[in-house]
C-alpha cells in the first residue's frame, strides 16, 4: 500500500489514504489523527486529545494542535496538485482561542485553500472542539514543488 507522490495526483493520493488503500503518513500514527474527507482544495481531519499529548498545565500543547493544523492545510493545498508537485510549509500562522484538554472530546480540523498559484498557495485552517467551539485557527503559505 506504498504509492509515491510523483505517481499520483495529490488528491487522488489523500483519497487514497481515506480510502485505506495507501498508508498515512507515519506521523498520523503516532499522533493518532485520521483524514476523514478530501476534496479539491479541501480536507477535514480529527484527532481525539491523549493523557501523552498534555503538558504541565493539563492542556493538549500547542505543538499538537499546530501539527494537525499543518497537516490539513498543507493537504488542502496538496489537493489541487497534479502528480509529481507536492506543497511544502515555508510559513505557518497559529492562533490559539480556548485550551484544548482530554474533556474537549474528538476535535475536528478543517483545511482549505485561499489562494493557489504557480510557485506558492496559501491556505487557512479551523480546529474545533466536540461541542464546535473554535479553539484555534491558522494559515499557511506553501512552496509548490516537482518530486
Amino acid at each position: 500500500m506504498s504509492h509515491s507522490p510523483s505517481e499520483l495526483s495529490g488528491l487522488a493520493f489523500l483519497e487514497g489514504i481515506l480510502a485505506g488503500r495507501i498508508n498515512p503518513p507515519p506521523v498520523a500514527g503516532l499522533l493518532g489523527y485520521r483524514l476523514t474527507a478530501v476534496e479539491a482544495g479541501r480536507t477535514h481531519y480529527t484527532l481525539q486529545p491523549q493523557e501523552a499529548f498534555t503538558n504541565v498545565f493539563g492542556t493538549v500543547h500547542g505543538g499538537v494542535l499546530t501539527t494537525l493544523l499543518d497537516t490539513a492545510m498543507t493537504a488542502a493545498v496538496w489537493s489541487t496538485q497534479p502528480p509529481g508537485r507536492i506543497a511544502a510549509t515555508m510559513a505557518l500562522n497559529i492562533n490559539f482561542n480556548r485550551p484544548v484538554t482530554q474533556s474537549s472530546g474528538r476535535l475536528h480540523c478543517e483545511g482549505r485553500t485561499l489562494h493557489v498559484g504557480r510557485r506558492t498557495a496559501t491556505a487557512e485552517g479551523r480546529l474545533t472542539d466536540a461541542a464546535g467551539q473554535l479553539c484555534a485557527h491558522g494559515t499557511v503559505t506553501c512552496a509548490l514543488k516537482r518530486v
